[in-house]
């Protein structure tokens, strides 16, 4: 097919896609799909070879948001049934990322619900990421906390903080439509602020809320604009209680399809498969592998996820490789640059850059919504579903690990 041999070229040359090539891409049938994974593969391959980055969610605090954002079961009015509590202590935080980094993890990504942190919050995070390094040498640690005042991204960093996420979420054009309570232009501004301070920046999406194809490419060159080193992409978990819980939009096939059009878009940058892979990914998982090189393991923010050796298991199964602590996870292009996804000349993923984790939009890392749960006692019971209908069963709150006294899936 011309239009992936192209699109191969320019993601080996850091070269940015037409709207209409990254259009086609989505448009394209079931029958073209494995040609569509193979190529965006060769892509993936070329700057990350087959190493997998993993990641690790820590709810800080959870649930009693004042934000109105659609998607979020920890939002404003959601009677979603959630883990809902206050600040873990440093000690509490630090001992629920040992389990993710035991496990594998690299980074650990410290999420709280709420619009932004307070000054004292800050001071909060800090002995958190305090408590979490003397522990564990030459781990990083991501902060997500919502919107940035000003000098707030700068103590992140100081107090040892390696990234911050903030989520685009979707098109600038629908962001009216899913969230009241802050702007597209205000996440766009916290991204800015990350940068500046020196903090590798994440900055993601969320798909499968109704968008159009259009919204869609629309969000993912605004994210090469902004030049993230991680792009995590969330899959919409469609939460009882929330007002998007009957949007299931999502099939396996259009999932692998997104994940390609990101990664011929932001070619040489961490993609991230982020919350709901296991709901709406499901069996073809393994495939998502050879697109993003970057995952979370076990549970999310608010939902359980697929066990954390069953991740693993996965990983290899498949050929790919865990990435070690001492890997650096960007190319050398970037990493020597300080970020960006590609060159600050226009090349690449935008301009600027660096690295992070998911968002107060999704299910990532800082995302309010959590992903799905692969392997649970009920979805094992549960008869299969027909291709065309909602898995609803593979939708499980998170009862276990931080915030609970049970131990955490990692």
């Amino acid at each position: 097919m011309d239009l992936l041999n192209t699109l191969v070229d320019k993601g080996l040359r850091r070269e940015l896609p037409t709207r209409e090539e990254a259009l086609a891409v989505l448009a394209t049938s079931d029958d073209d799909l494995l040609d569509v994974v193979a190529a965006a593969g060769k892509v993936r391959r070329h700057w990350f070879g087959r190493r997998v980055k993993l990641n690790y969610l820590v709810n800080l605090k959870s649930g009693l948001c004042p934000e109105d954002c659609s998607y979020c079961s920890q939002r404003l009015g959601s009677t979603a049934g959630i883990l809902k509590y206050t600040w873990l202590k440093p000690e509490e935080a630090s001992d629920a990322a040992a389990a993710g980094l035991a496990g594998g993890a690299k980074r650990v990504c410290l999420v709280a619900s709420g619009r932004g942190p307070t000054d004292r919050d800050v001071d909060r995070v800090s002995e958190t990421i305090k408590a979490i390094k003397d522990q564990n040498e030459g781990v990083e640690v991501c902060a997500c906390l919502g919107l940035l005042s000003d000098g707030q991204a700068e103590r992140l960093r100081e107090a040892g903080a390696d990234a911050y996420n903030h989520n685009l979420n979707t098109s600038e054009a629908t962001y009216g439509d899913i969230t009241s309570t802050h702007t597209y232009a205000d996440r766009v501004d916290t991204v800015h602020k990350a940068h500046a301070a020196g903090l590798s920046a994440c900055s993601g999406l969320i798909a499968g809320m109704g968008e159009s194809d259009e919204d869609l490419v629309d969000v993912v060159f605004s994210l090469r604009e902004l030049d993230p080193d991680s792009v995590p992409v969330n899959f919409l978990i469609p939460f009882e209680g929330t007002p998007l819980a009957k949007e299931w939009n999502l099939t396996p096939q259009r999932c692998l399809r997104i994940l390609a059009m990101v990664r011929f878009v932001c070619p040489d940058v961490e993609v991230r498969i982020a919350g709901g892979r296991e709901v709406h990914l499901r069996t073809m998982q393994p495939l998502a592998l050879h697109l993003a090189n970057s995952i979370f393991l076990g549970d999310y923010l608010t939902s359980e996820g697929q066990a954390g050796k069953a991740d693993l298991e996965m990983i290899a199964d498949a050929g790919f490789e865990v990435e070690g602590a001492g890997e650096v996870t960007l190319p050398e292009h970037r990493a020597a640059a300080g970020g960006g996804c590609g060159s600050h000349a226009g090349t690449g993923c935008g301009s600027h850059g660096e690295a992070g984790c998911g968002t107060h939009a999704e299910a990532g890392c800082g995302s309010h919504e959590g992903g799905g749960v692969c392997g649970t006692a009920a979805a094992a019971s549960a008869p299969a579903a027909a291709a065309d209908q909602p898995r609803t069963d593979l939708v499980a709150v998170r009862r276990r690990g931080a915030g609970t006294d049970l131990a955490p899936n990692a």
